[in-house]
């Protein structure tokens, strides 16, 4: 087992890593912007190390992160997702470095993480790919020319993207030609890498994604599948698993050639195959994540399987703990991101201090979360403070818990979308299991709600009414 581990990345997922490195005993060092100073995860770590003022520049500087762990003596180093996650360039250099990526070796990334070579070895392997370009765009005109050929809609996809960012969705060649130079800029912008793909856009789809493990002596296993239909803007809202479409039939398919594939290109870790069912149920990839994924705890929920503590235990070079006999899936989960934003106004990022903060808790809730009271929402980062995780025996019962939770959560100084979900837990196409990836343009009307009073108003108005009621 390693000797300590660098966590190069911030946030709740920095603060799930950290859990699961004091689980296996072993130190965390955490590195953070200025903006940070007073973050979780910061105050969680065994160490902490300011590594530069700049806030972004921190989480992707790639020499200094690489030399950083050298000087204070971590022996790995745990990308968590965005930032670096996905960057072959920096695991070749952990590996040049002589330090433990955790994750899949370089080799394996750049094929399954680059989203052309990875249609073309999922190809091969037999899985059907949603047509498109077969390697990287060389430019806008090459995207008019194979569009002419397969018709609009389209989309535009960054290579190395992912969380949304480098997607631009285009109905006629007007959007094409502006929709590639943002497409391009925001890829580069984020990922160091602005280089498009196009693919031809399924309506009404199903986002299905497949989790998989696989160790470095060859085994290589699927955990399920998740259903991450609900997105706003191509980024995920709500996350279920497991899909209340899939027949135990087709996922035993689907997850047998996926691991099959996954074997192929020598990848071990945590990992995720993206796919997309039609509105006949034919499901196509889409793309690998070679990252632990956001939405990872709803599998956790379902499978009792430890997916972060599973990586590093992997990336250490020991073998799996469960064969694919072992998996067995129970109940149902659901993931809500707790975002600071206005939905009413696009999901609109909204900035402040989280004045008052209190997560629900109870049987089958988890909360994922780094904020706090006095939290900082800056515009340097993501909106999202937290992830609320809901575990029941059947979907009726873990809407009504998830709508329960939501109910209890208390956060005040910034707007968030939780009265947002309280619509949607009550929307009866939702509690059907009837929504696909554009169910948010498709209801509107759910953006129409009362953001309640906060909650520590409405128990003075409640203590007042007792009070009144049992007056002497």
């Amino acid at each position: 087992m390693f000797k300590k581990i660098l966590i190069a990345n911030r946030g709740e997922i920095a603060c799930r890593i950290i859990q699961a490195a004091k689980e296996l005993g072993v130190p965390t060092v955490a590195m953070y912007s200025a903006v940070d100073a007073k973050a979780r995860h910061v105050r969680l770590a065994d160490e902490a190390v300011q590594t530069g003022a700049d806030p972004l520049d921190t989480y992707l500087n790639i020499e200094n992160i690489v030399n950083l762990a050298l000087e204070v003596g971590a022996d790995a180093i745990h990308p968590g997702y965005g930032f670096l996650a996905e960057n072959a360039e920096f695991v070749k250099a952990c590996e040049d470095g002589g330090v433990t990526f955790i994750g899949p070796p370089s080799s394996a990334m750049a094929l399954a993480g680059d989203k052309a070579r990875a249609k073309e070895t999922m190809r091969k392997a037999g899985l059907p790919v949603i047509p498109g370009s077969e390697g990287i765009l060389k430019d806008v005109r090459a995207a008019k020319t194979l569009v002419k050929k397969m018709g609009f809609p389209v989309l535009l996809k960054a290579t190395a993207g992912g969380g949304g960012r480098g997607i631009r969705v285009c109905h006629d060649e007007e959007e094409l030609a502006g929709n590639y130079d943002m497409a391009y800029s925001e890829a580069e912008k984020a990922f160091g890498n602005g280089q498009l793909i196009l693919e031809k856009l399924i309506m009404n789809a199903h986002h299905i994604e497949f989790q998989i493990l696989g160790d470095k002596h060859g085994s290589v296993i699927h955990l399920g599948e998740r259903d991450c239909s609900i997105q706003r803007r191509n980024q995920k809202l709500i996350e279920i698993a497991p899909s209340l479409l899939l027949t135990a039939e087709k996922r035993t398919e689907m997850g047998s050639m996926i691991c099959k594939a996954m074997k192929s290109i020598g990848y071990y870790n945590a990992g995720t195959v993206e796919c997309l069912a039609d509105e006949e149920m034919n499901i196509y990839f889409m793309e690998v994540n070679t990252r632990i994924q956001v939405e990872h705890p709803v599998t956790e929920e379902i499978t009792g399987v430890d997916i972060v503590k599973e990586g590093i235990r992997i990336a250490a070079g020991m073998p799996l703990q469960y064969k694919q006999e072992d998996i067995k899936f129970n109940g149902n989960a659901m993931e809500c991101r707790i975002t600071a934003e206005d939905p009413a106004n696009n999901f609109a990022p909204c900035m402040g201090k989280v004045e008052k903060y209190h997560a629900p808790g109870g049987i089958g809730i988890r909360v994922d979360s780094a904020a706090f009271r006095g939290y900082e929402v800056t515009p340097y980062y993501d909106s999202m403070i937290a992830k609320l995780i809901v575990w029941a025996r059947t979907w009726e019962e873990t809407v009504a818990r998830t709508k329960l939770a939501l109910q209890t959560y208390a956060i005040s100084g910034v707007k968030t979308i939780i009265p947002y979900y309280l619509k949607v837990m009550d929307d009866e196409d939702f509690k059907a299991g009837r929504f696909h990836n554009r169910y948010v343009d498709e209801h509107p009307h759910l953006l129409d709600y009362e953001v309640e009073r906060e909650r520590e108003d409405y128990m003075a108005v409640l203590a007042g009414a007792i009070a009144f009621y049992h007056r002497p």
